[in-house]
This record gives C-alpha cells, structure tokens and sequence, in this order.
C-alpha cells in the first residue's frame, strides 16, 4: 500500500511546470538540510508513493499538481558542490549527510490554494496547516489523499 506526501516547493526554485518540462518529467528533490524531513526520504519514502506537489512561499501557495516517488532515496549531490547553495562542508561522499530522492509528474492540476485546504473541515488535521509547521515533506493520510484528490475535481 502506498504512502502519501505533500512535498513543498517554491515555485522559483522548481515548479509544477517546471516538472511538466524536465527530462521523463522527473525531477531529483534536492537541498534538502532538515533531518526529520531527510529520514523521511530515507527512511520512509517508497517509489509509487503518491506526492501532492505543493508551492509554498509564493502569492498564493496551494497544491499545484499530483506526482509519484520513483527510484529510492541516494546521496544528494548538491551537498558536495561548493558553490552549491546547499554545500555540507561536513558531508563526504563516504560518509553523506543528505539524500534526494527522484519525483515524477502524474499531472498538473489546478491550483488547489491553501485557504481552500483551511476551509474543508475533512483537511483539518493536514499537517500542512499545523501552527509553527515549517517541514518540506510532511506525510499525508490515505483518507486526506482522497479529499484532496476529490476537491482538485471540482
């Protein structure tokens, strides 16, 4: 059974569109530096698990598309590039730090905004819209997939 996740994005970094226009619409889910959200995509995240492709830190942040988990967790390269922005002076190749993790395009949908995501009593508990939540992938239960997959239909 697969699991679900919202994984956030800021559009200017990598977008839904983005997504839609990048090799096999497959993008590597890089930059990562939070460990919760790191064990996550080690620990947790297995290809064919459904991910909600959420923009965040924009003019109006909401889910903008449906996408799949394909390949297993691997070392994230940015964490050895030194000119990267994520550059882990701490990280060696032997012994990294951070993973990546690949995700693919199901389809684009129409933006589905977080007001909207606040307003449906059946999304309450998303942990999305918890006070103080800053983590980039949180996961998502089957019953909330659902709802969402529903009100994207509409």
């Amino acid at each position: 059974m697969p699991n679900y996740w919202l994984m956030k994005s800021e559009p200017a970094e990598a977008s839904i569109d983005d997504l839609v226009h990048a090799p096999q619409q497959t993008l590597p889910w890089t930059g990562v530096r939070n460990y919760q959200v790191r064990n996550f995509m080690r620990d947790a995240m297995q290809p064919g698990d459904g991910v909600l492709f959420y923009h965040s830190s924009c003019a109006c942040p909401g889910v903008a598309g449906l996408a799949r988990i394909v390949g297993q967790a691997q070392p994230d390269a940015t964490q050895f590039e030194p000119a990267s922005p994520y550059f882990d002076p701490k990280a060696t190749r032997e012994k990294p730090r951070w993973v990546q993790i690949d995700v693919a395009l199901q389809r684009k949908t129409r933006l589905l905004p977080l007001a909207e995501i606040r307003g449906a009593p059946e999304l309450a508990e998303m942990a999305v819209l918890r006070r103080g939540n800053r983590l980039s992938i949180t996961p998502v239960t089957p019953a909330q997939w659902l709802a969402v997959l529903a009100r994207l239909e509409r």
